[in-house]
């Protein structure tokens, strides 16, 4: 053996050869916005992250995408078992990671390899499982083989205990980048039109279509008053939704944006007043977090995960479906001066600043990876 050899096997044995980075595999919707960003994060704090998807996409800080479509029935699902176990065998992960429960999480649950994490992201729990024995049979043999459970809301969690689970269950949010979505800069958001933005997808469970029929209820209540609706987030409904807006005479006040980037949303949460979401089920909603740390009063529905986040100091809670309790809702805080709409949203602000931080829960997510796949810790890290 050379010196130079010698020398370099001394380090070797004196210092401790540096270790791997994380391997992750998730197994997740690639084309999501916030399975992107998990990932990103992960890359961000060392790990070299894998995405095992049907629905592909680039993904910030993959080291690769892995598309396998399934078929569109639910059969298929099962029908890419093989594949799936094959390509976890190659990659060879620290920790497999499905996100989704009743799909991304069978995935997760049967590729064969340990630990597993698993992340419930709200209908996966709350609604489908309720549709048929088998479906409810399913979630449940998926969330008894996982190692640690997540979820971004209380009622999450408590629906996890339902199906007998031995593994822990975390309440871990995506959280708000609260240095990207801030306060906006003075004079920005306007006092003279009272402006509201809807950052929920134009999909069923969203009712996008009640916003509409409110804000034709606040215009008939208020003509005086002008008002002004951005829609952002796209999705099958559009039609139907342009079509409900000519019927009701808004075609003056709403504006249908659809999809944007982070710097698109931004800029509308910084110059509207009010976040409006009013989905029949949901978690916590990621867009929720982000319009309050830009300093928004949010009006929500009535709903477990929206209990955590609104109060009278930030906004208003609606019942679900209730197009006239949304309309009286909103009337309310057009009549509060600008100043006070402005108190509302430096609240909110502070709720995300202290709870919401997406860096805290990512380092806390980081963090119990590292425990999982037996890895040191760095001291004070969460957990």
């Amino acid at each position: 053996m050379n010196s130079v050899t010698l020398d370099a096997a001394n380090a070797a044995t004196t210092t401790g050869a540096a270790a791997p980075p994380l391997r992750l595999l998730f197994t997740g919707d690639a084309d999501s916005v916030h399975l992107q960003r998990w990932v990103l994060e992960m890359n961000r704090r060392g790990a070299e992250c894998h995405v095992l998807t049907r629905r592909p996409a680039p993904v910030p800080g993959a080291a690769a995408v892995h598309a396998i479509r399934p078929g569109g029935d639910g059969v298929g699902w099962f029908l890419a078992l093989p594949r799936v176990r094959a390509l976890a065998a190659r990659i060879a992960p620290d920790v497999v990671h499905g996100h989704y429960i009743s799909s991304n999480g069978l995935w997760a649950a049967a590729c064969g390899r340990r630990p597993l994490v698993l992340t419930a992201w709200g209908s996966d729990l709350l609604v489908t499982p309720r549709r048929s024995r088998a479906m409810r049979r399913l979630t449940g043999w998926i969330l008894r083989r996982a190692d640690l459970l997540t979820g971004d809301s209380r009622d999450l969690i408590e629906a996890m205990a339902e199906y007998g689970v031995s593994a822990p269950c975390e309440e871990l949010l995506w959280g708000a980048d609260t240095d990207r979505f801030n306060l906006p800069p003075p004079g920005v958001r306007e006092a003279r039109t009272f402006k509201l933005l809807s950052l929920r997808a134009w999909e069923p469970n969203y009712r996008i279509e009640l916003i509409l029929e409110a804000v034709a209820l606040l215009r008939q209540r208020r003509p005086e008053l002008p008002v002004r609706l951005i829609l952002l987030g796209g999705g099958s409904l559009e039609a139907e939704l342009r079509a409900r807006a000519d019927a009701l005479g808004l075609q003056d006040c709403v504006r249908f944006l659809g999809r944007q980037d982070d710097a698109g949303m931004l800029h509308w949460m910084q110059r509207c007043h009010v976040s409006v979401s009013v989905p029949e089920s949901d978690a916590t909603s990621v867009s929720v977090l982000e319009s309050m740390a830009c300093g928004m009063a949010l009006v929500t529905s009535d709903l477990p995960a929206n209990r955590q986040w609104i109060d009278l100091q930030g906004g208003r809670l609606v019942p679900a479906g209730d197009a006239r309790a949304l309309a009286d809702a909103l009337q309310a805080l057009q009549a509060l001066p600008a100043e006070q709409l402005d108190a509302m949203g430096r609240h909110n602000r502070g709720v995300i600043v202290q709870r919401a931080s997406r860096r805290q829960h990512m380092d806390r997510m980081y963090a119990l990876y590292l425990r999982l796949a037996g890895r040191p810790v760095a001291e004070g890290a969460a957990p």
